[in-house]
């Protein structure tokens, strides 16, 4: 029998798991560190993280309407772009059912006569595409964290398998979406690039001693979490993450935290502008 929870439900659950995972979190750090940390960072260095994320969603849209052109919507990249943006908004402050991706599926399947279905799977793939990404990026950076060298030769072939698993999925379950897969790959390769250039701007920023090979690896692995409807933004399954990943690589926590909440705020910033289309008069999407 399968049960369907209230939407009150999954929000309140969100909600419980974000404060658990950072009640957790900063009762293992000082906070009053981290903050100094965070209010020593070079602004030049921050100023260009923003730029490469905002380029890297920019690109992001462009992704998204190589699958909405493949379900046989057609519209333009200004447009997608203000949608996009618009659901980046939702995202990030709307828990619960009402999410950005969401709305994007709603506004399509209104104004286009193109399944339901149809519509979501194509922004599911999107999203998927993006984590295996994440995935094989995260594999490289693994072979360069010192000590870890010795397990490369194991590890690489994890990434043709991630692709070939993808590329069948696409075959078998979404042949509608086949021919966007190459490009797609090539884009989500782009994005996740642009944001580890963001990344390793917020810890220049930082002033991170050492090695920074680690630090970038549990990024990846955090951005991958991060996607999971588990919390409020990503928020707290994003620092959760860190944590366990400073914990296991030896890494400064107070400095990997603080790289988490810097991007976190990058991405809150970035996200905001998109109220002007959600308070303004809407998005034209013949425009």
């Amino acid at each position: 029998m399968k049960i369907k929870l209230p939407s009150y439900v999954k929000v309140f659950v969100k909600l419980a798991i974000t404060v658990a995972a950072l009640w957790y979190v900063f009762s293992r750090l000082e906070l009053q560190e981290v903050l100094g940390t965070i209010a020593q960072s070079k602004f030049l260095y921050l100023a260009g993280a923003l730029i490469l994320f905002v380029l890297s969603k920019m690109v992001s849209s462009l992704r998204l309407n190589k699958f909405l052109v493949s379900t046989g919507i057609h519209i333009s990249e200004r447009a997608n772009m203000k949608l996009y943006l618009q659901g980046m908004y939702y995202n990030l402050f709307l828990p619960g059912g009402i999410g950005g991706d969401g709305y994007k599926i709603y506004l399509l399947n209104r104004k286009y006569e193109v399944r339901t279905r149809k519509i979501f799977w194509a922004v599911m793939m999107d999203r998927i595409i993006g984590v295996v990404a994440l995935f094989c990026m995260a594999v490289v950076l693994f072979c360069f964290i010192p000590g870890m060298g010795k397990y490369a030769w194991y590890i690489w072939i994890l990434i043709p398998i991630a692709i070939s698993i993808s590329y069948l999925a696409f075959r078998r379950f979404f042949p509608y979406l086949l021919r966007v897969f190459r490009i797609s790959n090539l884009l989500s390769i782009v994005v996740q690039l642009l944001q580890l250039c963001s990344a390793l701007l917020i810890l220049l920023s930082l002033k991170v001693p050492g090695s920074l090979e680690g630090y970038l690896f549990v990024f990846l692995i955090s951005s991958m979490v991060a996607v999971l409807p588990l919390t409020i933004g990503g928020i707290g399954s994003r620092e959760f993450t860190f944590m366990l990943g400073a914990q296991w690589l030896g890494l400064d926590l107070n400095l990997s935290i603080a790289l988490s909440l810097l991007f976190y705020l990058i991405t809150a910033f970035s996200s905001f502008w998109g109220i002007i289309y959600s308070i303004g008069p809407g998005i034209k999407l013949e425009e």
